[in-house]
């Protein structure tokens, strides 16, 4: 009788290497002290605390009730996708077909459809350091390579134009911006975007527009990457600025040579988008202004009060956030090791907060709390924090 034989091991060598997400895993540690019977006041993960809209509900139970349950077309019902050039339109200024539209369960699956139509082996993708967690896999998974690029505090964590072309290289693809920014919260000016789009241009690379923030902004104005070059793919959605993230409801903007490669992919890793979940974001971009201006207010305020209740503590900024719904602080005067840092103010003082290191080692050093929460709530996971430093006896000068 033959011996059976030895296996490899059984989990792929991806599955093994694929880094956590740690913002996940600080989320998940917490939930783990609750069910012990712990409060905990999350301020790791940035996710809108209010609830989706009534008219967005409203659209979706409607269309519900009219059997709006099948596959729609791969690249999304044409109404959604007229009402996204639409949008884009009176916000930017930027006239496009609906047919460049393609809509996604969700903007995580529109960065694998961005990289897989982009990417072959070995090609590159420059990202800023730090930049979102997820960033890096979504490039790995495609088989492309991520480049890293050290940005400063005192440049709003965002590309310096000439630092970036000398970064760039013949195996560069694309270079990836995000503003207004997660971690950082900060965003780039029309004039530096326009910087770096044409130094994308002139290296035949593609600038990848991560916009999921759009909206979210305090000081200043947001900028399309549309706005200065067509060789540019948009990501964005509905998650944040409509509080939706529970509904799966994305979209890319795509060059139009890349529709028919984005659809064949979409066809066969997705099918589409929820079809009632689509209705529902056309209600969003339609009927929510009064909405989202009451949300950003209120996010406005939550804002300046975590940014002066840091201040108090010791905490310096070079760079004030003024986009996303996130603070990114410098915590170096207490531990260069924030992964450390971040779980040992949840063990001990019962608050969430996400480690730097989790958006690359240009965060190490930095943690993250997110004002996606109730002044209430921060006010007192910020309490908290105040008597854990007091204890620690490290606050900043």
């Amino acid at each position: 009788m033959n011996e059976p034989r030895t296996c490899r091991d059984p989990v792929s060598r991806r599955a093994k290497e694929i880094p956590s997400f740690i913002a996940m895993d600080v989320l998940e540690t917490a939930q783990a002290m609750e069910r012990g019977g712990e409060h905990i006041v999350h301020l790791e993960v940035g996710e809108p605390d209010f609830d989706t809209p009534d008219a967005v509900r409203r659209a979706a139970i409607e269309a519900l009730s009219r059997g709006e349950t099948h596959y729609t077309h791969s690249l999304g019902l044409y109404e959604l996708r007229a009402a996204i050039a639409a949008h884009y339109r009176a916000r930017y200024g930027v006239d496009m077909d609906p047919t460049r539209v393609v809509v996604t369960s969700g903007s995580s699956p529109g960065f694998f459809l961005v990289f897989a139509a982009l990417l072959d082996p070995g090609d590159e993708v420059v990202l800023t350091d730090p930049h979102y967690a997820c960033y890096p896999t979504f490039v790995d998974f495609c088989g492309g390579a991520p480049v890293f690029l050290s940005v400063r505090e005192e440049e709003a964590f965002q590309f310096v134009p000439d630092e970036l072309a000398r970064a760039l290289g013949p195996r560069t693809k694309a270079v990836l911006v995000n503003s207004p920014s997660n971690p950082t919260g900060t965003l780039l000016s029309g004039a530096r975007m326009a910087e770096v789009a044409r130094v994308a241009e002139a290296s035949g690379a593609y600038v990848v527009s991560d916009e999921i923030y759009h909206g979210l902004v305090y000081e200043g104005r947001e900028h399309s990457i549309l706005e200065f070059t067509d060789r540019a793919f948009v990501v964005n959605g509905f998650s944040k600025l409509y509080a939706m993230t529970g509904w799966r409801l994305g979209y890319l903007i795509v060059p139009p040579e890349f529709v028919r490669p984005v659809q064949k992919i979409q066809q066969n890793f997705f099918i589409s988008a929820n079809a009632f979940v689509q209705r529902a974001g056309i209600a969003a971009l339609a009927e929510t202004a009064e909405d989202v201006a009451r949300m950003v207010a209120t996010y406005g305020q939550r804002r300046c009060y975590m940014i002066d209740r840091l201040e108090r503590m010791g905490f310096s900024f070079r760079c004030h956030p003024t986009g996303a719904f996130y603070v990114f602080v410098n915590a170096r005067h207490l531990s260069t090791d924030s992964y450390r840092l971040a779980f040992d103010i949840l063990e001990k003082a019962r608050v969430g907060c996400t480690p730097g290191v989790d958006f690359g080692a240009g965060g190490e050093g930095y943690l993250r709390f997110t004002y996606a929460n109730s002044l209430e709530n921060i006010k007192e996971g910020l309490d908290r924090l105040e008597r854990y430093l007091d204890v620690l006896g490290r606050r900043g000068a």
